[in-house]
């Protein structure tokens, strides 16, 4: 999978109550989140923290967590306890957003054009193009329709399907390791891409202040 049309995952799948919304369709959704999270990352008021915070917001109200996460555990879900199912899911969400972080904030003006929804049920597809200066890339987004909202619950960039990527690593972490070597393994990616936004955002402090004077 390409690193690049990742930028574009969390962005274009999320929203949020930053203003009124329609969510009866999928296709609403999907147009609805793209103005939202496009309006924090222009809105230059906001400092890199202070943007981010909404961001994670949006991306907390408009992810399906507990659907995805079952979906990436595939038959170790069923084999999980209550308790360890709960912290998968949490640990699972900020895994997410801490991936991606840096990807979302390299959001330029990529043109988005929105080809269909194709609705089955309470499960819907929408499929969409982002189409840069050089190639269109295809990203069509599986959502699910939970009390007359729809939430995202799977990307597939270019045929691959973010939901399958990580059931097949966290397969064979729980494999080896059981569910809590794979919590554990997850717990240390967060940790890493922590202290590495961490380490990023002093040294663009550093390089603010020696501008400044």
């Amino acid at each position: 999978m390409r690193l690049r049309p990742l930028i574009f995952i969390l962005v274009l799948i999320t929203s949020g109550s930053l203003i009124a919304a329609d969510f009866s369709t999928p296709m609403g959704r999907v147009k609805d989140s793209v103005g939202k999270v496009i309006g924090v990352l222009k809105d230059k008021s906001l400092d890199r923290e202070k943007s981010w915070q909404q961001i994670a917001a949006i991306i907390d109200d408009g992810f399906d967590f507990r659907s995805m996460s079952q979906s990436v555990l595939a038959t170790n879900w069923k084999k999980a306890t209550p308790e360890e199912r709960s912290r998968f899911t949490e640990f699972f969400s900020q895994y997410i957003e801490e991936t991606y972080r840096s990807r979302i904030e390299a959001y330029t003006d990529e043109e988005i054009i929105y080809k269909d929804e194709v609705i089955r049920g309470k499960r819907a597809i929408v499929e969409t193009v982002i189409k840069t200066s050089s190639t269109e890339i295809p990203v069509n987004y599986k959502l699910k329709l939970n009390d007359g909202e729809w939430f995202a619950y799977d990307v597939i960039v270019e045929g691959v399907s973010l939901v399958n990527n990580y059931r097949n690593t966290f397969a064979v972490i729980v494999k080896n390791e059981g569910m809590d070597g794979l919590l554990s393994d997850i717990q240390r990616r967060i940790d890493r891409y922590k202290a590495a936004q961490e380490e990023e955002e002093e040294e663009a402090d550093e390089m603010e202040e020696m501008t400044d004077s």
